[in-house]
């Protein structure tokens, strides 16, 4: 049976095509609200209609002149000079560092702007009408009628000129230049052919994004059903080194979370794009297109130049790094060929090697991060400081415990109390050492159960250990037990029957031979201790249990009473407690007589 498709998602959400269309509609908005002016007649005298006084831009007479003719301090440090742009629809085009006459920079320079604008709206006005004339002190740049009448519009003195390095005429020039060129590129933007084909062409980019979109979840929906029915062998599971990272529905899980947040990541950055793109088309929204490309173009370099000029500090931190794990590798294949054997010091046992490599390669390895650190980039900044200090905080409210049980570790080492592998009893614990770490010891008992102790508590506990004597004087550890016997019983019998006892037992060794001992003579009894030692340490409570049952045999075979628990009174007539033999397959057992 095919497998069913899933449902189709609803359709994007509105905002990926409302604010491309949002941007189109501002600019067709604000193209029918910017019209131009109708043509008018030249005025009386040659002045086309509408053209903008000559107040503001150009000094008073009187002021202007004797302001222009004040000497300079003599002395004067000289500073930058201060500057205001005369703008077109946002744009810059003519620079001013010094207002004529003793009007204030920044109004001469708005003036300025409401004159210029004046000009470019006014289709009476060609550009080639303005022209430049002397009139000492200055050169003034205006519009010169059909009749041959000049309208000043912006006068230039030697202080301006002075503040740019050049001539009152060549400047005066240059600016008549820049106004031309300004009033020109406005009327070929804000005619109504411009306005078509920018009205086409945002049309044209606003269908191409739309297609865009439609192809992409196009696109998005196919892989998510690809992902959901997982038929892939590439869905089966990611597995490294062996090892199950993410089974298969973990993999699929993650990979339709990477695929939402690639697919929306996509919409948003194109729209971002196209927004800037369409504004631009449309001159009075120019300047906002420019502001946005500025500060995705801001945001480029800006990571631009931090990944090129971290290539150095990145290419110093992986010197280090690839010096740091040479070293550590030496480190560590030294104190490996010390454990091995191939090199010996005296003094240093080989079971110190793996911890103190261990140590020396983590010394090698702090080393290099600490001379690596400041090559990272940002290791300088707030953000960086804070994590530090966090870091510190938490190690400092962790660090008594952890501490102590390092060092406790440490001292267990070098003190050479056990190593892994030993038949150890620590703190009533007893079985094999199966890990030795900074923090923790852990023991396997007999059952299959594994302890672990805190170092703080193994340094502070009496250790035993039944490995270390046939390990570092080649001598077995010998187990012991005892028994006690009646005063009728003859000692040197006793003695025989334990000694052939041990020496029936297969896991006693017979190199040093048992030993039995006398230790107490109670009141009733005579207590015997055997000593037997132990071929290998590992069955050594499998040997002590089967000693015990060989010394139950020995006596009982011998008809002798082993008198646990001591009588304290005489029997009357009872018979004695040693078990009578059975005979081979009788599978019963006779009670006392």
């Amino acid at each position: 049976m095919p497998a069913q498709r899933p449902p189709r998602r609803p359709r994007q959400r509105a905002w990926v095509v409302l604010l491309p269309l949002l941007a189109l509609g501002l600019g067709l908005v604000l193209a029918a609200g910017t019209g131009t002016a109708p043509a008018g007649a030249q005025q009386a005298g040659g002045q086309p209609s509408g053209a903008p006084s000559a107040a503001g831009l150009v000094p008073a007479s009187g002021t202007g002149r004797a302001a222009t003719t004040a000497p300079p301090a003599s002395g004067a440090p000289s500073a930058a000079p201060p500057q205001e742009w005369i703008t077109l629809e946002g744009r810059r085009v003519l620079e001013i560092r010094s207002a004529a006459g003793a009007q204030p920079l920044r109004a001469a320079a708005a003036r300025g702007s409401a004159m210029l604008r004046q000009l470019a709206e006014n289709p009476a006005v060609a550009p080639e009408q303005l022209v430049v004339r002397e009139d000492p002190p200055y050169w003034m740049v205006g519009v010169e009628g059909a009749d041959g009448r000049f309208t000043p519009q912006l006068a230039v003195d030697e202080r301006a000129a002075r503040a740019f390095g050049t001539s009152r005429r060549d400047l005066a020039e240059r600016y008549r230049d820049q106004l031309r060129a300004a009033i020109r590129q406005y009327r070929s933007t804000h005619s109504v052919g411009a306005w078509l084909r920018s009205t086409a062409l945002a049309s044209l980019f606003l269908g191409i994004y739309l297609l865009w979109v439609r192809g992409q979840s196009h696109l998005e929906r196919r892989l998510r059903h690809w992902i959901i029915q997982g038929q892939s062998p590439a869905l089966a599971g990611l597995r490294l080194g062996g090892n199950t990272v993410l089974n298969a529905g973990q993999e699929r899980s993650a990979l339709l979370r990477l695929l939402r947040l690639l697919h929306w990541s996509l919409l948003l950055l194109a729209s971002y794009l196209l927004i800037p793109l369409l504004l631009g088309f449309f001159p009075p929204t120019q300047v906002i297109a420019e502001g946005l490309r500025g500060h995705i173009r801001g945001v480029l370099e800006g990571l631009l130049n931090s990944a090129v000029g971290a290539i150095p500090n990145l290419l110093a931190i992986a010197l280090i790094l690839l010096i740091t794990r040479i070293v550590m590798r030496a480190c560590l294949d030294w104190f490996g060929a010390v454990e091995r054997g191939q090199l010996q010091f005296r003094g240093f046992y080989r079971e110190w090697a793996r911890p103190t490599g261990r140590l020396v390669a983590a010394a090698v390895l702090l080393a290099g991060l600490v001379i690596a650190y400041p090559y990272i980039p940002g290791s300088g900044s707030r953000a960086f400081q804070g994590a530090g200090l966090f870091v510190g905080l938490l190690a400092a409210l962790g660090s008594s415990a952890v501490s102590t049980n390092v060092i406790s570790g440490l001292m267990l080492i070098y003190t050479r109390a056990f190593r892994e592998g030993d038949r150890v009893e620590i703190n009533g614990v007893i079985g094999v050492v199966q890990d030795r770490d900074l923090l923790v010891t852990r023991i396997q008992t007999p059952r299959n159960e594994l302890v672990s102790i805190p170092n703080a508590t193994v340094i502070t506990s009496p250790i035993l250990n039944f490995s270390f004597s046939n390990r570092e004087i080649q001598r077995p550890v010998a187990l012991a037990t005892t028994i006690t016997i009646g005063y009728d019983v003859p000692w040197r019998q006793v003695q025989d029957l334990m000694l052939a006892a041990a020496r029936s037992v297969p896991g006693v060794a017979r190199d040093p031979a048992p030993l039995v001992l006398q230790t107490s003579l109670n009141d009733f009894h005579i207590s015997y201790e055997l000593n037997a030692c132990v071929a290998d340490v590992n069955l050594y409570r499998e040997t002590l249990s089967a000693l015990l049952a060989s010394l139950q045999d020995r006596f009982a075979e011998a008809g002798v009473e082993i008198l646990s628990p001591a009588y304290q009174a005489n029997r009357c007539g009872d018979a004695s407690t040693v078990p009578r033999r059975e005979p081979p397959g009788s599978g019963t057992a006779d009670g006392p007589a």
